[in-house]
Order: C-alpha cells, then sequence, then structure tokens
C-alpha cells in the first residue's frame, strides 16, 4: 500500500460505511418536481468497502514490525 497510511484508508472506509447508510436510509435516488438526483450504487460501495476493509486489515498487521525469530546451533 505504497503511499497511503493506516489513517488515510480508515478514513476512506469511514466514508464508504456512511455512504452505505445513507443509501440504506434515504434511498439509491430522490426525485423534486422534474429532476432526479441519484447516489452512489449500492454494489459499487459495498465493494468499496470490501476493499478498503482489506486496505486496512493489511496495513494494520504490517505495523506489528519485524518478525524475530530464535534459531538454535544444533551440533
Amino acid at each position: 500500500m505504497a503511499g497511503i497510511t493506516l489513517a488515510q484508508a480508515q478514513a476512506q472506509l469511514d466514508l464508504y460505511i456512511q455512504a452505505e447508510a445513507d443509501i440504506l436510509t434515504l434511498g439509491q435516488s430522490t426525485r423534486l418536481g422534474d429532476r432526479q438526483r441519484g447516489r452512489a450504487d449500492l454494489a459499487e460501495v459495498r465493494a468499496g468497502i470490501k476493499e478498503w476493509r482489506t486496505t486496512v486489515t493489511t496495513l494494520s498487521t504490517n505495523r506489528r514490525g519485524p518478525r524475530l525469530m530464535r534459531v538454535t546451533p544444533m551440533g
């Protein structure tokens, strides 16, 4: 995830989760007179949530630092 911080990825995930909530509570489009305003497609938003959740998980697990192993000489 070159160039993306954990905080940035988490912020994006939060936006996608809020967008999903907005679509579920307000619908995918609204009509005012003869004008119709569309929101994002729920399937696309859910795909974005999946992608950003994976990114957040990847960045979170990579923050643990290097793994150290103990080696016992034989012989």
